[in-house]
């Protein structure tokens, strides 16, 4: 392994290109969040948007603020344009593996990534509830490379037992019909040790939130009080960007049935134990003896402060 990532893959299908990120001019500063889908994405972002505009005055609302850069949805010209546009300091959101996208030094990376058996569970509900709008959007949307995102006509455990054992692309071996979490989710693993990048797990932001927004602050390189981290904390609760759904949620949510509800659904962990069999449950144990170093898995697993 070298000592900084190399950008090796492309990663193109009905919801990514890797390619957009070849237009991206850096800043110093700016602030990149990874996470896998349905790992804490727009969590997230809500945190660093209200550390960098107190009080929520925020210039736009954050998904158009801080947009998924490698989503071939949008032009990418049109989001470029916004990024160039914006004075303010910058947050880009990925949903890529470290070795998809370029890498850059002057940059500050936001990784977060959750138990994949808790993503699946996320990932479900947000799958299984596209609008016919969604597969519109992502299938017809210009230069598509590869097959159509199917429709997500099978229940939940025909789709575990693909997600588990397909992949989409040839180097993956689960995630279908996304993408491997576990694969990005190891990758950018491996250099947890960068300065420049820091590392959380969602469970961790859930039991104590305060102290993940005042690391996420430190890493930043911004000051907070206690008045202003309990105000945060508020801000950024489910209920609270419930309420402010229009703010947070791609697209106010109307990709999804049930709109933003539906996308910031439980924010719980552990369901799968009340869907999945222990028969399916090997499945997974599989995938992460394929896709998972051991300390890595142990991580994803449990949680912890990674120094």
């Amino acid at each position: 392994m070298s000592d900084l990532p190399e950008h090796t893959r492309i990663y193109q299908n009905h919801h990514l290109d890797s390619t957009r990120w070849d237009g991206f001019e850096p800043r110093d500063g700016d602030i990149i969040i990874v996470t896998p889908y349905k790992g804490g994405t727009t969590w997230t972002q809500a945190i660093v948007a209200n550390l960098l505009f107190p009080g929520g005055a925020f210039p736009a609302p954050v998904w158009q603020m801080s947009p998924w850069l490698d989503s071939r949805v949008m032009p990418v010209e049109d989001v470029l344009a916004r990024f160039s546009a914006q004075k303010h300091r910058r947050m880009i959101k990925t949903h890529l593996p470290i070795d998809g996208l370029p890498f850059f030094p002057q940059c500050k990376y936001i990784f977060v990534s959750r138990d994949g058996r808790d993503v699946f569970m996320s990932f479900w509900n947000h799958y299984s509830n596209y609008t016919d709008a969604a597969y519109d959007r992502f299938n017809g949307a210009p230069g598509r490379v590869g097959p159509p995102l199917p429709r997500a006509t099978f229940d939940v455990h025909e789709c575990w037992r693909a997600w588990c054992t397909r992949g989409w692309f040839d180097w993956e071996s689960d995630g279908w019909p996304f993408w491997s979490a576990l694969h990005l989710t190891q990758s950018w693993w491996d250099y947890r040790h960068l300065p420049n990048i820091v590392t959380l797990h969602y469970a961790d932001m859930k039991k104590d939130t305060p102290a993940a927004i005042a690391r996420i602050a430190g890493f930043l390189d911004i000051e907070v009080s206690d008045p202003q981290l309990s105000t945060i904390t508020e801000a950024v609760s489910l209920d609270a960007m419930r309420e402010q759904g229009q703010d947070y949620v791609p697209r106010g949510g109307e990709l999804w049935k049930g709109g933003a509800d539906t996308f910031l659904n439980k924010g719980t962990n552990g369901r799968w134990r009340d869907v999945l069999s222990a028969d399916e449950l090997k499945l997974y144990d599989a995938a992460c003896d394929r896709a998972l170093s051991d300390d890595c898995r142990a991580w994803l697993e449990n949680g912890g402060l990674i120094s």
